[in-house]
């Protein structure tokens, strides 16, 4: 009786609370068309701030910066709670649901609601540190002094001094990373604070919400496909230690097989790329185009046209002339400046810019594609709801330039735009063609995992601040097989994750990984699309306007529709699988597992180190949706 009562009471309670809420669904249409109106002015206002000091950093523009955040946030809290006046969840109408879902999500201005104060905290204590990094620079003993940008950049990439690598790598943590560590810690604090407000449980649990799936069941897939994919991993890893240990001697080395993390061309050995000319098997002519772009007298504007044309022979759409006026595509020499490649949207249906200290070479060139990508993307989506204007989830964002760079980066496709002389097509020019996209994608795979492993980490308060560099490096040595060159737990003030730009940045990083497994199996349904026949490090898509139909149309979605079926439209599965990358490596793995017989594949392991989620399946997954949990706004597309 009891139970029939109180079930009875409950429902109820349920039913006068539904009832308290607006129902018509026209008048929910009618007020968010009246937000959106709005949304476009008031978001406008703070990216051009936001702008304004990544562009020329000053204490008034950072001031100006939080200022125009605030004003944001105050207006994104206003309109959830009008939005909440509604019985949104009860909608008949899936996508008006889906848009005030996007409202009532507003990520980390929910603060606001508990405190005005606390909210311009967090903004503060992000500027902040942001400024830091964007401003740090290393001083040698007669006081001359590198910024990253290009300045340390190009020593990690081209010096083969040991002694050289070892001070830029150590002087970039001490400078930027240690003076940066109190602040990090509060900024958790605030953070975690605004995730609960909002709704979660932490701010790891509110990161993970973008993809649209229960937090542990995204974990997996994730943790899964690294080591699903961690076999190609471990072979590169080897043939590229076996190479660096020639050049700079095996007692520069650990006997545990890591590599020290100063050797892999990179600050932070995210790619390896840069020593490409250490490994390259054969001498053929070498897949980097540096020289031949230099030679050629190549610009950044030549760069970026490079980059457009790729989009326009698909049929996609020219950049706008506004973007061409107002981006920033070189480093200026009179002021300050967040040097990071960034794509921009401002959200009034007509202004996309990117922010980027072009140096001419060919990762740059790369990266040119990656961020017109994104632009691409917002030209695509710009007439949907602001709501909606996003990626079908993080991952897509960063997938689309990359998508296209697969193609633009093969040897044919640089003979045909006058870069490579000769397009080599025999075995030995293969291989060395695919080592070197290996040492950028394959050798991304794990950082790309373990970055927000580490901060998932912090947010849920597994690992606490002083234990920030400790957990950093066992994830570094466990995960990626790279080892720090010296002690780097010893000074409690060091905080390696935080020479790393994402981290100071508060940019949620898992969605590279997704990104780098994503552009492969976008890149062969297109390649499907396309007729392009061979194998799949060979094709190029350039000038097929059905796959590019094929691609507008999926990115004409924005976030419209559940990811799993924007990736339809394109490759026919709702499934994000590895297997198009591991069908691309096929044969440069098969190459790699010969080269490495007599050697000792890996590194060793330590306790504590991640371990394979128990499942019977490690190929792919397909996540089921209904409405999403998408944040409020999100303006800036950053490289990784």
């Amino acid at each position: 009786m009891f139970l029939v009562v109180f079930f009875c009471y409950f429902a109820l309670l349920c039913t006068q609370s539904t009832a308290s809420l607006l129902t018509d669904e026209d008048d929910a249409m009618a007020w968010y068309e009246r937000f959106n109106l709005e949304a476009q002015e008031v978001w406008y206002q703070s990216t051009e701030a936001s702008w304004t000091y990544a562009t020329n950093i000053t204490s008034q523009t950072q001031d100006a910066k939080i200022n125009a955040s605030l004003v944001e946030a105050d207006f994104n809290l206003k309109a959830a709670a009008n939005a909440s006046k509604f019985a949104w969840k009860n909608f008949r109408n899936a996508t008006l649901r889906r848009l005030f879902n996007t409202v009532t999500d507003v990520g980390s201005d929910a603060l606001g609601r508990k405190s005005k104060d606390k909210l311009l905290q967090l903004r503060s204590l992000e500027a902040e540190m942001e400024k830091i990094y964007s401003k740090g620079k290393v001083c040698n003993n007669t006081n001359t002094c590198f910024p990253l940008n290009p300045d340390l950049t190009n020593i990690l990439a081209t010096s083969r001094n040991h002694d050289d690598l070892l001070w830029a790598w150590k002087g970039w943590r001490n400078n930027v990373g240690r003076a940066e560590k109190e602040k990090f810690t509060e900024f958790v604090k605030l953070l975690n604070e605004a995730s609960v407000e909002n709704g979660y449980k932490n701010a790891a649990e509110d990161w993970i919400s973008s993809y649209e799936m229960p937090v542990e069941s995204f974990k997996q897939l994730v943790t899964t496909l690294y080591f699903e994919l961690k076999p190609l991993y471990e072979q590169l890893h080897t043939y590229v230690r076996k190479k660096l240990m020639v050049k700079y001697g095996e007692d520069k080395f650990p006997k545990t097989r890591h590599i020290p993390a100063h050797l892999t061309g990179n600050m932070w050995a995210q790619t390896w790329s840069n020593v490409l000319d250490l490994v390259q098997p054969y001498n053929k002519t070498s897949v980097d185009v540096t020289p031949s772009m230099k030679a050629k007298g190549y610009n950044a504007m030549k760069m970026f046209n490079i980059s457009e044309e790729f989009f326009t022979s698909l049929g996609l759409k020219k950049m706008p002339a506004k973007f061409w006026e107002k981006s920033l595509i070189t480093k200026p020499a009179n002021r300050s400046v967040v040097c990071h490649a960034s794509a921009w949207d401002f959200y009034n249906q007509a202004d996309f810019r990117i922010k980027m200290c072009t140096v001419v070479n060919m990762e740059d060139l790369i990266t040119v594609h990656h961020e017109m990508g994104h632009v691409q993307y917002y030209l695509q989506y710009k007439d949907l709801p602001v709501g909606f204007r996003r990626g079908a989830n993080p991952g897509f964002h960063e997938a689309v330039g990359d998508v296209l760079a697969l193609s633009a980066s093969t040897p044919s496709h640089l003979k045909e735009i006058g870069l490579l002389d000769n397009a080599d097509e025999d075995y030995e020019a293969q291989i060395n063609y695919m080592l070197s996209m290996a040492l950028d994608k394959i050798a991304f795979l794990p950082f790309g995992y373990l970055m927000d492993m580490w901060r998932w980490s912090v947010f849920t308060g597994e690992t606490t601040p002083d234990k920030y560099n400790d957990k950093w490096w066992q994830l570094r040595r466990c995960l990626q097989g790279i080892s720090e060159p010296l002690n780097r737990m010893k000074d409690p003030g060091d905080f390696d994750p935080g020479s790393k730009y994402h981290i100071p940045a508060n940019t949620p990083y898992i969605r590279y990984f997704v990104s780098f497994v994503l552009q492969f199996q976008l890149h062969e349904a297109l390649c499907n699309v396309a007729k392009q026949a061979g194998p799949l490090h060979k094709c190029d898509i350039y000038r097929s306007k059905e796959a590019g139909k094929k691609l507008g149309d999926m990115l004409k979605l924005g976030s419209s529709r559940p990811w799993p079926e924007a990736l339809e439209q394109v490759a026919n599965t709702r499934k994000l699988s590895a297997s198009s990358l591991i069908k691309y490596f096929d044969p440069l793995i098969k190459w790699l597992r010969e080269q490495n017989k007599g050697e000792a594949v890996g590194w060793d392991d330590e306790d504590g180190c991640p371990r394979p989620p128990n499942t019977s399946s490690a190929t792919s997954f397909t996540i089921p949706s209904l409405f999403g949990f998408l944040t409020v706004c999100t303006i800036v597309s950053i490289y990784l």
